[in-house]
């Protein structure tokens, strides 16, 4: 079978993935004597479709499974989705609100049966996505956040971290969504930036600034820093009276560092319930917090006669009434600040102090390396001894930044979808309230007791996905069986044993904090082993303009599989590769792509002009002879642009490795070597040197490379992707 004129993605990429897929090219064998090397596919949210976020960081992942594969290594690269708690949430919400009911009258059980029919239809929609990128991902083994599997390992953890002190159930100021009436994570919080106003009140015999009066009325303490000498005269613990919103209060002067000098008047008063910097210098001095705003956004008795009014009313009528008592001292309505919102249900966030479960991580307790650690500390560890390289290097600084900043982390929220946190309650007549955290719901019915009621909240998503690289790998079967114990379980389950910890991990660096850093600390606890060896952090694929890609825009989003149809898969995926520095951030670029597209056909035409040449004598190949000062120099050339690929490869350099395979075939061996050669051309050479070239290009373009090979024949059956990264060694 000849090769067509033209290179016509859609005729060929559906029947060649079937043929891979088929063929058993993508599965792992943990029984193999060969080196192993697995990935574990971030797990998309069930949401929808995929992003050109998405095409991203299945192009980069596939180009190392392919390559490792070709190198002879048995590959695993695991794939699967997330429940996506929130997004999955926020969604349905919306829906029933169209729909002119909520979840409160349908009932808990009816709302899941609603979402566990919409993430059906969504995940399917994804994988058939994920196949159409080329994902040479091991399918038989694809995993989902609320596997049973994953559900049991989730509940180990926690009981484990409960039952070391590490997870309780306290006090602490939260991101509160009124809208969705839950907590939100930091991850999922957004910033906008918002013009308002920026009043400075008489406060006693201060001057303080805000934005916003309506958190005021509870505010009894006067912070200043220690060593501003406007304030000298004042000690720490000095009280004072101060005309008010509602009548005087008495102030308390709190000497502390977190006041900035340079911000305002230098003074600010606290609102320890509904503000975290406040909230922490509250626990520092043990001062009194007080709730003003309530869990839907009005105001509460507190405010006297602002009561019940949402924040947007009273705002104003405070600012009015201070006025009347001559406490507004100055009002500036072109104040730019930024306001907070749920990225998922949009509403605005009030922080707020909850009953919620939480995870410390300064307490030491954790075994790492024979010393008792701090989760913390044990983050800090695993990168700066080593045990994990971050790619690229400098996002070291940002990581322990954040993580000598990391506060308790509050891992419930007030929704329905997702892992039912494992707590049970009951009460005995006189009202005692008696806890049991367990893998399974207690049974005992001592008299006297009501009975018990499981939690109603469910765990932040981050909680589950934290476990991913290894809940993933455990057999599914046995974890069933709560006989056997965490321990038992991944000595029996030969996936664990031969593929954690994982070889790499690929993904945004937008995530580092939230899951790279939370999957470090679940599983060093939890194994007293790393997740992973390597992390490879991709940018952002920003829209032509350079900002990002909104559906406030949507003209700016690009889609992937109307990308495809148009341009081919290869194309797209090296238009996402070539120029695409780790951890940096790319514009989308309508002529990189077309470009791609060109060197799919050049990569096309080059294979008809072999096949032309030499007709269906591949076979030749096998023992080319260099007859000329041109086949010397071009096999020195392909040697030294495989060492180059290969070792760019190795090294996660992939916009680099496709450079130098790009200007190898074109420059290289098309316009150069071809043209040489037209007169007196080298069949065996030409043969063994397209070989080669189509092994090099496989991990960056499957599609023309596979397709190529198949129309060929160089044996019958042989696959591309199985092939081998390179045929037996020429020498010049």
């Amino acid at each position: 079978m000849k090769l067509p004129k033209t290179y016509e993605p859609e005729q060929y990429e559906s029947d060649i993935y079937d043929l891979w897929e088929k063929s058993g090219a993508f599965k792992a064998d943990p029984s193999s004597k060969k080196e192993h090397f697995s990935i574990a596919m971030p797990p998309p949210n069930e949401t929808g479709t995929l992003s050109i976020g998405h095409a991203l960081f299945l192009t980069l992942q596939d180009i190392m499974a392919r390559y490792n594969r070709l190198n002879g290594k048995d590959v695993l690269w695991l794939p699967g989705t997330d429940h996506a708690a929130m997004a999955v949430n926020a969604i349905i919400e919306k829906k029933l609100a169209e729909e002119g009911t909520n979840k409160h009258k349908i009932g808990r059980e009816a709302f899941l049966d609603r979402t566990k029919e919409f993430v059906a239809g969504s995940r399917g929609t994804m994988l058939t996505q994920m196949r159409a990128m080329g994902a040479s991902a091991d399918w038989s083994r694809l995993r989902y956040t609320l596997d049973p599997s994953l559900t049991r390992s989730v509940n180990e953890v926690f009981t484990r971290m409960y039952s070391d002190g590490l997870i309780y159930r306290g006090h602490r100021i939260v991101n509160w969504d009124p809208v969705l009436e839950t907590n939100v994570s930091d991850d999922e919080v957004t910033y906008e930036e918002e013009k308002g106003s920026f009043y400075t009140f008489k406060y006693g015999p201060f001057e303080i600034s805000t934005a916003r009066p309506e958190t005021k009325f509870a505010d009894k303490y006067v912070v200043m820093h220690p060593d501003d000498k406007r304030y000298a005269k004042y000690k720490h613990g000095d009280t004072f009276t101060a005309e008010w919103i509602n009548g005087p209060v008495t102030g308390t002067i709190i000497k502390d560092k977190a006041a900035d000098p340079d911000f305002g008047t230098g003074v600010m008063t606290i609102t320890p319930w509904h503000s975290h910097a406040d909230f922490d210098i509250a626990e520092k001095y043990d001062l009194d917090k007080v709730q003003v705003i309530d869990f839907h956004g009005k105001l509460l008795p507190i405010a006297g006669e602002f009561a019940g009014m949402p924040i947007a009313e009273a705002r104003p009528k405070i600012v009015k009434k201070l006025k009347s008592k001559g406490l507004l001292i100055a009002q500036d309505d072109n104040y730019v600040h930024n306001i907070a919102r749920n990225e998922r249900g949009k509403g605005i966030i009030e922080p707020q102090i909850r009953l919620q479960w939480f995870i410390d991580v300064n307490k030491q307790v954790v075994n790492w390396k024979g010393k008792q650690l701090s989760l913390k500390e044990v983050l800090q560890s695993v990168i700066r001894e080593g045990d994990i390289d971050l790619i690229p290097a400098r996002f070291q600084k940002t990581y322990f930044h954040w993580i000598d900043n990391l506060r308790d982390w509050c891992i419930s929220r007030q929704i329905w979808w997702g892992h039912r946190i494992p707590a049970w309650y009951r009460t005995d007549t006189d009202g005692k309230l008696e806890t049991r955290v367990s893998l399974t719901p207690p049974t005992d019915t001592s008299e006297g007791w009501n009975e018990w009621e499981q939690d109603p909240d469910t765990l932040d998503t981050w909680f589950s996905s934290a476990l991913w690289t290894w809940s993933t790998l455990i057999d599914p079967d046995l974890a069933q069986d709560y006989s056997l114990s965490l321990e038992e379980l991944l000595k029996q389950s030969p996936d664990f044993q031969a593929y954690h910890p994982t070889s790499v991990l690929e993904t945004g660096w937008d995530i580092l904090f939230f899951w790279v850093a939370r999957m470090i600390l679940s599983t060093t606890y939890t194994l007293e082993q790393v997740p992973f060896k390597t992390v490879y952090l991709h940018g952002m694929i920003r829209a032509e303009d350079g900002k990002k890609m909104s559906k406030s825009r949507p003209e700016s989003i690009i889609d992937p599989l109307n990308v495809i149809p148009k341009y081919g898969t290869d194309a797209l995926r090296m238009a996402l590769i070539w120029g695409n520095a780790p951890g940096q951030d790319m514009n989308w670029n309508w002529q990189k792509i077309e470009s791609m597209r060109n060197f799919c056909n050049k990569l096309w035409n080059v294979a008809r002009y072999v096949e032309d040449t030499i007709g269906d004598k591949f076979e030749d190949r096998h023992e080319p002879e260099l007859n000329s000062i041109a086949d010397h120099w071009m096999l020195c050339k392909l040697q030294h642009s495989t060492e180059k690929i290969s070792k760019d490869l190795d090294n996660y350099k992939f916009s680099e490795a496709y450079d130098t395979l790009y200007h190898t075939i074109w420059d290289d061996f098309a316009d150069w070597y071809l043209e040489a050669g037209k007169s007196t051309p080298n069949h065996g050479l030409l043969a063994y040197f397209l070989e080669n070239i189509l092994k090099l290009a496989h991990p960056f373009a499957p599609f023309v490379t596979e397709t190529i090979w198949q129309t060929l024949k160089w044996e019958k059956g042989s696959l591309l992707i199985s092939s081998g990264w390179r045929s037996e060694e020429r020498r010049v």
